[in-house]
């Protein structure tokens, strides 16, 4: 459904949320995230430069967010590291289908209903401080084991 790259965008946003506003170390997010740390470079320098998120060099520096996790969706965030990308003609460059055939039409329609959650779809709701549990998958389990 979404790439890699926009799968690791949202743990990363996800665990920036949660630690908001303290600055967190690419060490850091990589290590509560699960995403290696050159992949996370790459990411954290797209979410930077569109300015969803900031970035300070030095002793108390690192990553954070630069709005509300309510002020942005999950949307803004996978086309800020790779953009969705919609059939507009015929992938086939076939010049008889003026629209799309049913099966590229069904992929847009589904696209673009996927789009429309996504934007509907504020950071802040991804995530879930009941009783302390983190939203992220990987950090429910590693303090599920650590209580055991």
């Amino acid at each position: 459904m979404i790439s890699q790259t926009a799968e690791y965008a949202l743990r990363a946003i996800v665990h920036l949320a949660q630690t908001h506003p303290v600055p967190q170390t690419a060490a850091n997010i990589a290590e509560k995230t699960h995403v290696p740390v050159p992949y996370l470079s790459k990411v954290m320098q797209s979410l930077t430069r569109v300015g969803l998120v900031s970035s300070q060099r030095g002793l108390h520096g690192g990553f954070a967010l630069v709005q509300i996790a309510s002020s942005f969706s999950v949307l803004d965030v996978i086309t800020a590291v790779e953009p969705l990308h919609h059939i507009r003609s015929c992938p086939l460059k076939i010049e008889e289908h003026k629209t799309l055939c049913m099966l590229h039409g069904t992929l847009e329609d589904a696209l673009l209903r996927m789009e429309e959650v996504y934007a509907a779809t504020p950071i802040d709701r991804l995530l879930d401080e009941r009783a302390g549990i983190r939203s992220l998958c990987g950090c429910l389990r590693e303090e599920m084991a650590a209580a055991n």
